[in-house]
């Protein structure tokens, strides 16, 4: 525990066995990392950023060859985060935002300053001409959104709407001041006003801002929370989604229960709303989860589309304005997510895990289907992986990123129809030395918890001179919790990291095994919502039990030397599995887990089961377990989290050192969850090796 991890990670590579060599593990994770993508409402044009060795910078492509242009010069390993962008209507400018860390949970426009500079970095909005030149810097704020005359763009400062034109003349100003805290701009679609959220804590209201006259008006107000507006295309009216507000009587902790919703058509000329659709009081017809939430859009075919769980599976639906009879677009037993219209509203174009092979269910594949019927096509059929689809503004192409099992994620664009072939838009950028070749095929498994639950998962099997009779094994355990790790390179830049760590631990040497447990998506609702799970019983560590008992069923696993690490809710169940089991998982890695629920439940002393709950909660931490807690561990987390706070890191060392329980530990100054400098990436990442192979490959 008092040596020095670095030390110990040198001494070690020098004492490797030559297996071990068949690749290093920056080798592997040095690939640029295309994402932010984005299309422009006219034409052909598109825009995304890599991440290339930490160095983030905008690159833009437009028909007929898509050919990749870089646009920034940003070239060093800073972690500053590019997001939010987007490029003008008429294909001037593209406009983003430089700073922050916009994957918390809070904080998320707060700037972050991994290199420890003296002088804080700020979360600033920058505009650069398409065609090429300098970037500029418009103001400092967040979420910038252009109007659809491309003359201004709308941006979240201090929680008020200020407006800046995109080449940064006159400077900006705020637009207007309302109580409470405003975000998620709409302008309509004229460009001569805005929708937006005000939220005032435990309400919140629609707004509509209007240029000429300079007044606000509040679209049905009521104590409820309103949010996701759209307007309507002739913008004579506002679509949205009202939720229950804060508050009411004291309700029990642990059962499950109904989140209500219901979506409202309202008038900007009255400011009077009437509902067309409320979900089913049932569990499964809550308020979705999944990525967009309702992903509430309004078609220029007369159609409303949205997100519902209500059938067992998050699929899209449409509705007309004025109500009626709902359209199921997406029929069958898959999800739908990353859900975008076509700029023409007859298309949405998403991804899902569905195809003609029974193993799409652990891929995903880009899929359109038409507003006004359920016609769903699969454009991208094969065993890739591809997600984040954005079809560009002339309706002939949809770009994507795509991955394989064996290659990272990558930009490609094909033509908006089916039986097409998929173009990776500059295969050169992957670097000379990544290790194609010495990578394996994960294979899709099943197997059972304890209670009979089916657990989902894929196995990477060593081969080659790394195969021998006995192999140590490793269960990797996926964040979220609501993720699911694929069959090949995930879509997401933090899994897409441990999809790398998972092929490197099987070219050591590991079987590993990417464990999908219930509170995961992919599997319908009763997996993702499953009843006793997280704070609430933490049912879902029976499926990483049941995934370290199956490896340790295998003639070619040694039982003694199974492993365990995961990050986030990945790092909570590997320390519930080291304080519950160490006898079964001999050693693991715990990057920035959970280990205390207590914090959920803050406030609720009042409910009808607190006591009770009081008890579950406990008994699902990690905290609790301390006395039985023998295996090695490894901790590491950054200090400046955002999604799970240090402290939860802190006081479970704490607890282990006042047992004289051993452990490691690797904590990272100033950064954040999702590791924002690259040099922090790879240290973290090569620890987490080091100490899997230190540990089980004696």
């Amino acid at each position: 525990m008092k040596k020095s991890l670095l030390f110990i990670l040198l001494v070690f590579l020098g004492k490797m066995p030559s297996i071990a060599q068949s690749f290093k593990m920056e080798d592997i994770i040095s690939y640029p990392l295309a994402s932010e993508l984005t299309s422009c409402a006219s034409g052909s044009k598109i825009a995304w950023t890599y991440n290339d060795h930490g160095k983030r910078n905008i690159y833009v492509a437009e028909s007929p060859d898509f050919k990749p242009r870089k646009l920034t010069s940003f070239d060093e390993d800073n972690g500053q985060q590019l997001s939010s962008i987007s490029i003008s209507a008429d294909g001037k400018w593209v406009v983003f935002v430089k700073g922050g860390e916009h994957s918390g949970n809070h904080d998320n426009s707060l700037t972050v300053n991994p290199s420890s500079l003296i002088v804080m970095p700020k979360v600033e909005i920058f505009s650069i001409p398409f065609k090429g030149g300098e970037a500029k810097i418009l103001a400092e704020g967040d979420y910038p959104v252009i109007s659809p005359k491309s003359d201004r763009v709308a941006f979240v400062k201090g929680g008020q709407i200020w407006q800046v034109s995109p080449d940064g003349s006159p400077a900006a100003k705020i637009l207007f001041e309302t109580k409470g805290t405003n975000y998620s701009v709409q302008w309509a679609p004229d460009g001569a006003g805005m929708a937006f959220v005000s939220s005032r804590g435990d309400h919140s209201f629609i707004g509509i801002f209007a240029d000429t006259e300079k007044t606000i008006r509040w679209i049905a107000p009521s104590f409820a929370k309103d949010d996701s507006p759209k307007w309507s295309p002739d913008g004579k009216k506002i679509t949205f989604v009202r939720r229950p507000g804060s508050g009411g009587l004291p309700d029990s902790i642990l059962p499950r229960k109904h989140n209500p919703w219901k979506i409202l058509v309202g008038d900007v000329a009255t400011s009077t709303a009437q509902k067309i659709w409320e979900a089913p009081k049932t569990l499964s017809g809550s308020y979705p989860t999944t990525d967009g939430g309702a992903n509430l859009m309004w078609s220029s075919a007369g159609r409303i589309t949205f997100s519902s769980y209500h059938d067992g599976w998050p699929h899209l639906y449409s509705i007309k304005p004025e109500g009626g009879e709902t359209l199921l677009l997406t029929p069958g037993n898959f999800m739908c997510e990353y859900i975008e219209m076509s700029y023409d509203g007859k298309w949405l174009v998403f991804a899902a895990n569905t195809g003609a092979d029974v193993l799409d269910l652990d891929r995903r594949h880009i899929a359109r289907v038409p507003v006004d019927m359920a016609k769903m096509e699969v454009l991208t059929p094969g065993n890739g992986v591809e997600a984040f689809p954005v079809v560009t503004g002339d309706g002939a192409n949809v770009a994507f990123i795509s991955s394989s099992a064996l290659l990272p994620p990558q930009l490609a664009v094909m033509p908006f129809n089916t039986n097409q072939t998929i173009k990776i838009l500059d295969k050169s950028l992957l670097p000379a030395n990544f290790p194609t070749g010495k990578l394996v095929i994960p294979k899709q498994v099943t197997f059972k918890a304890s209670d009979g639950t089916l657990v989902y998962a894929q196995l990477f099997e060593p081969t080659g001179g790394a195969k021998k009779s006995k192999n140590p094994a490793v269960v990797f355990v996926h964040g979220g919790p609501p993720r699911q790790m694929l069959l090949g390179w995930h879509y997401g830049d933090y899994y897409a990291n441990t999809y790398a760590i998972n092929q490197y631990l099987a070219s050591q040497g590991f079987i590993v095994l990417a464990v999908n447990y219930r509170l995961g998506i992919g599997y319908g609702f009763e997996f993702h919502k499953p009843v006793n799970a997280g704070s609430n019983g933490g049912a879902e560590y029976l499926d990483v039990k049941a995934a370290g008992e199956w490896l340790a069923a295998r003639s070619d696993v040694d039982r003694k030397k199974i492993g365990i690490y995961g990050g986030s809710y990945g790092g909570y169940l590997t320390a519930m599995a080291l304080g519950k089991d160490s006898k079964l998982f001999a050693a693991g890695v715990d990057v920035h887990g959970v280990h205390d629920w207590a914090f959920v439940n803050e406030g609720s002393k009042t409910a009808p089961d607190a006591a009770l709950a009081a008890k579950v909660v406990y008994k699902s931490s990690p905290i609790a377990y301390v006395n039985t807690w023998t295996s090695p561990v490894l901790f590491i987390h950054g200090d400046d989290d955002r999604n799970v706070y240090v402290s939860q890191s802190v006081d479970l060392v704490r607890r282990l050192e006042q047992r004289n329980i051993p452990f490691e530990q690797l904590i990272i100054p100033d950064d954040t969850h999702h590791w924002m400098k690259f040099s922090n990436q790879v240290k973290v990442d090569q620890a987490i090796a080091e100490f899997l192979v230190r540990k089980l490959m004696k």
